[in-house]
C-alpha cells in the first residue's frame, strides 16, 4: 500500500470515530430536550395543565398607571389637552341630493340630507328626505336618530320619524342599520312603528362606479312598505312605492360635486290604485339637475 492510501484509510478511520462521537452526544441529550419542550412538562397529573399566571395581563392598572390621555413623561400640551382619537367629538353635513326637475308641466326641487354629531362609536344622527314644489311641501320624511357602531363601517340607530306633506303627519319609532356592505355598497334599512298599530319598512342601496378619480356614476335604489292602509296619506298596504335613478357627477373637489341623472319613480299595489283614483300618475320618469356637497 502506497503512502496516500496509508493516509486516506486514517482519515476514513478518524471521520468515522467523530461521526459515532457525535450520534452518541445527541442520542443522550434527546430525552432531556423532548422532556423540555413536550407538552407534558406543563401538565401536572394531579392538577391539569399549569400556567404561569403572572405573566398574564389584565384587571384594574396599578395606582402609578400612566395616564393614557398623557404626554409622554406626564407632559401636556398646554392648554390643549391630548385625547384618544375615538373621544374626540366631531360634526358633519351631507347632501347627498339636492336638485330639480321638470316633469309633467311642473318643477319639483328635491333633497336628501344628512347631518351627525358625536364621537366614533356613538353620535346623534340627522335625516331628511324629501321634495317640494309650488312653494309647498309634496313629501317629507325627517328622522332623528341615536348611531351606535357595532362593527366596521356599521352602525344600529334608533330613534323617531316624523312624516309631513298632504294629509295627517304621522309619527314613528325608527329602529336599523346602515353601513358599507362587501363590494361597496351602502346599504340602509330601516323599520318604524307608528300610531293606530302602523308598521313600515324601508331599504336604500346605492354604489359609487368611478370612471375617473372625478367623474363618478352613482345608481341607487329605494323602496318603501307599509303594513296597512293609510287612505289619508294615499298609502296602501305593501310594497308601496319603489325609486331607481343613476346620477352622474363630476367631483370638482369631494366636497362639492354637480351632476346630472334620471329617476324612475314607480306606485305598486293599493298605492297605486288610490294614485289611480285622485287622478294621478303612478309612474314618472323624469331628468334631475343637481349637487352634491358635503363639510
Amino acid at each position: 500500500m502506497t503512502a496516500r492510501g496509508r493516509d486516506a484509510n486514517e482519515v476514513t478511520r478518524m471521520a468515522g470515530h467523530l461521526a459515532a462521537a457525535v450520534l452518541g452526544a445527541i442520542a443522550l441529550a434527546a430525552p432531556t430536550a423532548v422532556a423540555q419542550d413536550s407538552p407534558a412538562a406543563d401538565f401536572d397529573a394531579g392538577t391539569g395543565p399549569q400556567m404561569d399566571m403572572g405573566t398574564m395581563q389584565g384587571g384594574s392598572p396599578p395606582p402609578d398607571a400612566r395616564d393614557p390621555h398623557a404626554y409622554a413623561g406626564g407632559q401636556n400640551f398646554g392648554p390643549y389637552s391630548l385625547h384618544m382619537g375615538d373621544t374626540h367629538t366631531i360634526g358633519a353635513f351631507r347632501a347627498e341630493n339636492f336638485e330639480t326637475a321638470r316633469t309633467n308641466g311642473r318643477t319639483t326641487t328635491a333633497f336628501d340630507l344628512e347631518a351627525w354629531f358625536g364621537r366614533t362609536y356613538d353620535r346623534a344622527v340627522l335625516k331628511s328626505e324629501g321634495e317640494f314644489s309650488g312653494g309647498k311641501i309634496t313629501a317629507a320624511r325627517t328622522e332623528l336618530l341615536w348611531g351606535h357602531a357595532v362593527a366596521p363601517f356599521w352602525d344600529t340607530q334608533l330613534g323617531a320619524r316624523y312624516d309631513s306633506g298632504p294629509g295627517p303627519n304621522r309619527t314613528w319609532l325608527a329602529v336599523g342599520v346602515q353601513g358599507l356592505a362587501p363590494y361597496w355598497f351602502e346599504i340602509e334599512a330601516m323599520a318604524y312603528v307608528g300610531e293606530a298599530s302602523r308598521s313600515a319598512l324601508r331599504f336604500d342601496a346605492s354604489y359609487e362606479l368611478l370612471l375617473t378619480q372625478r367623474l363618478i356614476v352613482q345608481p341607487r335604489i329605494e323602496a318603501s312598505f307599509y303594513g296597512k292602509r293609510d287612505v289619508e296619506r294615499a298609502l296602501g298596504s305593501g310594497l308601496a312605492d319603489a325609486v331607481a335613478s343613476l346620477r352622474l357627477r363630476y367631483e370638482i373637489r369631494r366636497e362639492l360635486a354637480p351632476y346630472i341623472g334620471i329617476e324612475w319613480l314607480r306606485k305598486y299595489g293599493e298605492t297605486e290604485d288610490l294614485a289611480r283614483a285622485a287622478g294621478e300618475d303612478p309612474s314618472d320618469t323624469r331628468f334631475v339637475l343637481g349637487l352634491r356637497f358635503w363639510f
